[in-house]
């Protein structure tokens, strides 16, 4: 194993809660069904089922209380496995993980998955093509939240807490070397709160680009937190890209476009329903409207000090359940799907902590066509981890929390479960 310093540990932070109005609708129905939450609970959403949060649906600030609904976490049942669509099938790819988190297919087919918590990049191989890895070994160690992973040729990029990492990547259970640092010390601002820090590469290679979330709920913080900052590939000091991003977690390029994309995990304390999360494209200087506004509109703790920004912020292309916490966002680049799949956003839907009626634990599907989502509107995908019911007040019980996504080399798409320690291979088989 490569080991490299270990530098201390970030802390964690979470997330609070409001009540809209939901569509849900089933792929194959005609009609949509319009559920309204403050008075029903959320609709439930099974695989194939859709969900379109309607902005002008939304309530207003403090609609209800912000409550805290930290999930149960529970063991895994006996041969319970993710619910997936039709013509689709979930195999266990490994199990007895760590706090698994982002992961990255390798040149070679090896999945490397980082082990956040415990610093660890692990390395995992299905040699036989049977959807289950028979090998692990820790492949870099000694990091520090390491979560960012991308290739560029045969080097392996790495963001943890306090910078990006790169070595030469090499077949075999552990690196050949101990990864250099190249981005600048202190680059990445303070550290504590919001902990992630996503990587992606631009489509030429010359840049890469990396995702800084917010120290807290709300408020007003320096660069670089609540930014996306871009990097050339040597790395050393980066710039500001875009800001009022509360807390980008998943990045990545379309394949068709070269655009980049991520997903947000939005504030906090103004209701079970507000604000929605949401996946957007990322624009140079583009501002998100985080602390001072949301989908437009001023935040009523902190609009009135930025009302230029207010009126410039941008609007998201997709929004999400508030409090979805969308984590893990891979495009579709396989060729074992259906065709229609191709282009598609994955994004990985880790689940509620603070909203009344909890949601998430879902892996949702963004239809894509020329490179642009085909509407405000996603699909469940991935479901099944929770043993509770869907839709009633209280805790959920959870086996699984899904995290990071990555499509494999045989074009299977992995869904891992920080919570469960569990990463699922989700291929399709045909109807």
């Amino acid at each position: 194993m490569t080991a490299m310093k270990r530098t201390g540990r970030s802390d964690r932070c979470g997330h609070s809660p409001d009540h809209r109005a939901i569509r849900l609708t089933a792929s194959c129905a005609v009609a949509a069904v319009i559920v309204t939450l403050a008075a029903q609970g959320p609709a439930l959403a099974a695989p194939g089922e859709t969900i379109a949060v309607d902005p002008a649906g939304l309530p207003p600030p403090h609609a209800t209380s912000s409550a805290y609904n930290a999930p149960r976490e529970v063991d895994r049942p006996a041969g319970a496995v993710p619910s997936v669509p039709p013509g689709f099938n979930a195999t266990l790819f490994a199990d007895g993980l760590s706090h698994a988190r982002a992961l990255i297919v390798a040149p070679d087919g090896a999945v490397l998955l980082a082990q956040s918590r415990d610093g660890v990049i692990t390395r995992l191989v299905d040699a036989d093509g049977d959807g289950r890895a028979e090998t692990r070994s820790d492949y870099v160690t000694g990091l520090d939240l390491p979560h960012g992973l991308a290739f560029q040729g045969d080097r392996l990029f790495i963001a943890d807490a306090y910078g990006v990492w790169q070595l030469p990547y090499r077949s075999g259970p552990a690196a050949a070397q101990a990864p250099e640092r190249i981005t600048a010390e202190g680059d990445f601002g303070e550290t504590g709160g919001h902990w992630t820090r996503n990587l992606a590469f631009g489509a030429d290679g010359r840049q890469f680009f990396v995702a800084i979330g917010s120290e807290g709920n709300l408020a007003e913080e320096a660069e670089p937190r609540a930014t996306i900052r871009r990097y050339d590939a040597a790395g050393g000091k980066g710039a500001t890209f875009a800001a009022g991003l509360r807390n980008p977690v998943g990045l990545a390029v379309h394949p068709e476009t070269g655009a980049l994309w991520t997903v947000v995990n939005e504030r906090d304390g103004l209701g079970d329903d507000l604000v929605p999360d949401y996946l957007a494209e990322v624009v140079e200087g583009g501002f998100y409207g985080w602390p001072y506004a949301y989908l437009g509109l001023p935040d009523p703790r902190f609009g009135d000090r930025r009302p230029d920004l207010v009126a410039k912020s941008r609007q998201p292309e997709v929004l999400f359940r508030s409090h979805s916490a969308p984590l893990g966002l891979v495009f579709y680049t396989g060729d074992r799907f259906p065709a229609e799949y191709q282009g598609d956003a994955f994004v990985a839907l880790h689940g509620s902590w603070n909203a009344g009626v909890a949601r998430g634990y879902q892996v949702a599907r963004v239809d894509f066509a020329g490179g642009r989502p085909v509407a405000n509107r996603y699909e469940i995908f991935v479901d099944g981890f929770r043993t509770d019911a869907p839709g009633g007040p209280g805790r959920a019980s959870v086996w699984g929390r899904p995290a990071g996504l990555a499509v494999a080399a045989d074009g299977a798409l992995l869904v891992a479960d920080d919570a469960g320690g569990t990463l699922w291979h989700i291929a399709y088989k045909g109807q």
